[in-house]
Protein backbone atom coordinates (compact mmCIF):
# COMPACT_ATOMS: atom_id res chain seq x y z
CA UNK A 1 0.00 0.00 0.00
CA UNK A 2 1.06 3.25 -0.55
CA UNK A 3 2.55 6.06 1.82
CA UNK A 4 -0.12 8.56 1.24
CA UNK A 5 -2.71 5.65 1.33
CA UNK A 6 -1.95 4.13 4.75
CA UNK A 7 -1.83 7.95 6.60
CA UNK A 8 -5.02 8.36 5.36
CA UNK A 9 -6.77 5.40 5.71
CA UNK A 10 -5.15 5.02 9.93
CA UNK A 11 -6.19 8.73 9.77
CA UNK A 12 -2.78 9.92 11.10
CA UNK A 13 -3.12 12.61 8.45
CA UNK A 14 -6.69 13.24 7.54
CA UNK A 15 -6.30 14.23 4.01
CA UNK A 16 -4.38 12.53 0.58
CA UNK A 17 -3.12 15.81 -0.64
CA UNK A 18 -1.55 16.26 2.80
CA UNK A 19 0.27 13.28 3.40
CA UNK A 20 1.71 13.71 0.43
CA UNK A 21 3.06 17.32 1.29
CA UNK A 22 4.11 15.96 4.50
CA UNK A 23 6.12 12.74 2.34
CA UNK A 24 7.45 15.17 -0.29
CA UNK A 25 8.85 18.00 2.80
CA UNK A 26 11.04 14.57 3.77
CA UNK A 27 9.37 14.47 7.31
CA UNK A 28 8.63 10.67 7.06
CA UNK A 29 11.36 7.68 7.10
CA UNK A 30 10.52 4.18 6.68
CA UNK A 31 12.10 1.72 8.76
CA UNK A 32 15.30 4.76 8.66
CA UNK A 33 14.88 5.69 4.77
CA UNK A 34 13.62 8.88 3.44
CA UNK A 35 10.12 8.17 2.26
CA UNK A 36 7.98 9.68 -0.90
CA UNK A 37 3.94 9.41 -0.78
CA UNK A 38 4.26 6.05 -3.57
CA UNK A 39 7.06 4.37 -1.43
CA UNK A 40 5.40 1.10 -0.48
CA UNK A 41 4.39 0.22 2.66
CA UNK A 42 4.20 -3.70 4.49
CA UNK A 43 3.43 -4.48 7.97
CA UNK A 44 5.90 -4.49 10.29
CA UNK A 45 7.35 -1.75 8.62
CA UNK A 46 8.89 1.35 11.15
CA UNK A 47 7.71 5.03 10.62
CA UNK A 48 9.36 7.95 12.15
CA UNK A 49 6.86 11.27 11.17
CA UNK A 50 8.20 14.59 11.92
CA UNK A 51 4.87 16.72 13.39
CA UNK A 52 5.71 20.24 13.83
CA UNK A 53 7.82 19.83 17.16
CA UNK A 54 6.72 16.21 17.50
CA UNK A 55 8.36 12.96 16.56
CA UNK A 56 6.57 9.99 16.57
CA UNK A 57 7.63 6.31 15.86
CA UNK A 58 4.92 4.20 14.35
CA UNK A 59 4.65 0.41 13.97
CA UNK A 60 2.65 -0.73 11.19
CA UNK A 61 0.39 -3.79 12.61
CA UNK A 62 -2.03 -4.22 9.58
CA UNK A 63 -2.55 -2.75 5.75
CA UNK A 64 -6.30 -2.58 5.33
CA UNK A 65 -7.77 -0.22 1.97
CA UNK A 66 -10.76 0.55 3.65
CA UNK A 67 -11.18 0.45 7.78
CA UNK A 68 -14.16 1.64 10.00
CA UNK A 69 -13.10 4.96 12.30
CA UNK A 70 -13.45 2.83 15.53
CA UNK A 71 -10.85 0.42 13.62
CA UNK A 72 -8.34 2.59 12.11
CA UNK A 73 -6.04 3.17 15.70
CA UNK A 74 -5.38 -0.97 15.24
CA UNK A 75 -3.85 -0.65 12.11
CA UNK A 76 -0.70 1.16 13.94
CA UNK A 77 1.08 1.08 17.33
CA UNK A 78 3.31 4.47 18.50
CA UNK A 79 6.27 3.00 19.83
CA UNK A 80 7.16 6.77 21.11
CA UNK A 81 6.61 10.20 21.01
CA UNK A 82 9.28 12.76 21.08
CA UNK A 83 9.09 16.70 21.08
CA UNK A 84 11.76 18.26 18.97
CA UNK A 85 14.01 20.95 20.88
CA UNK A 86 15.20 23.56 18.54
Amino acid sequence: MRLDKFLKVSRLIKRRTLAKEVADQGRITINGNQAKASSTLTAGDELVIKFGQKLVTIHINDLRETVKKEEAESLYTVVKEEKLNN
